[in-house]
């Protein structure tokens, strides 16, 4: 199974570059590498269909707002870069699903154990509840 999804993702590469190849218009490259193309020409009535070729894996979260604006064809040209500031962050993938995702204190794949209540916690039960009503 592993490997028929491999080959799939292969095929599925392999027709994206065709398709850039013989349909696409490269506008340009942003700071992570990947490569953005619009359509040379699009179908009466429809827009140019627009698409990114991702620099190593592929991951969503490594196209800046500026690409994904004009993918998204908020904007009619790509935005200037912008610099970062220093308390700005480099991109971070998303590691939800991975064995590096993070996991809070308690987890079960984190080893299952909290630190206990330090007293500024009280639990709720039902007894307690309906006396309070009372």
């Amino acid at each position: 199974m592993r490997g028929e999804t491999a080959n799939a993702a292969t095929m599925t590469t392999i027709g994206t570059r065709l398709f850039t190849l013989f349909r696409g218009r490269k506008v340009g490259r942003d700071r992570f590498g990947n490569t953005y193309y619009e359509e040379r020409s699009a179908p009466p009535g429809q827009r140019k269909r627009r698409w990114v070729i991702y620099a190593g894996e592929v991951e969503a979260t490594k196209v800046p707002p500026e690409w994904h604006a004009w993918l998204h064809y908020t904007t009619e040209a790509p935005l200037p870069e912008v610099k970062l500031y220093p308390w700005q962050k480099e991109h971070v993938p998303n590691m939800t699903g991975t064995p590096e995702a993070y996991r809070p204190p308690g987890h079960e794949l984190a080893g299952g154990r909290r630190p206990r209540a330090t007293g500024d916690y009280e639990a709720w039960t039902p007894e307690l509840e309906d006396e309070r009503r009372r």
